[in-house]
């Protein structure tokens, strides 16, 4: 299981925003969209990853005023990516250790995708119950 697997079923299109994007845009947009992250995009390169967190962090230690800031001021980087080959074990693995809720998808120096930590559970869910599934209908049938 890898996360070209995940991506096959959830797509590539991912909303994004530039580091130069004010945070009240950003914060704007998470709100619309109804997501908790972005990344953060300039030309091809993810340079960070704009969250509900960095949200709450800033906005607690300098006051709405903060909202006026461009993203590249509050984002968390260097963003952490993942490829499309990776296993999705290993991925849930390392959205575990460092305490991650969101990974871009790198090929080839461009972003092909977003996982949240969502996305792997729920196929690491559906595949374990369809493994289930086929090991009731194999003892059923012998």
């Amino acid at each position: 299981m890898t996360i070209a697997a995940i991506l096959q079923n959830k797509g590539s299109d991912v909303v994004q925003v530039k580091s130069g994007d004010s945070m009240r845009s950003a914060v704007a947009l998470l709100a619309e969209r109804r997501i908790g992250c972005l990344p953060v995009v300039d030309g091809d390169e993810v340079v960070g990853i704009f969250s509900e967190r960095d949200v709450v962090q800033q906005v607690a230690s300098h006051g709405v005023e903060i909202l006026d800031a461009p993203v590249s001021q509050v984002m968390t980087s260097p963003a952490l990516t993942v490829t499309p080959t990776m296993s999705v074990l290993t991925a849930l693995s390392l959205m575990t250790q460092r305490r991650l809720r969101h990974l871009p998808v790198i090929e080839t120096g461009k972003m092909v995708g977003f996982v949240s930590i969502g996305d792997l559970v729920k196929y690491r869910i559906d595949r374990i119950e369809s493994e289930a599934s086929a090991l009731r209908d194999y003892i059923q049938n012998v």
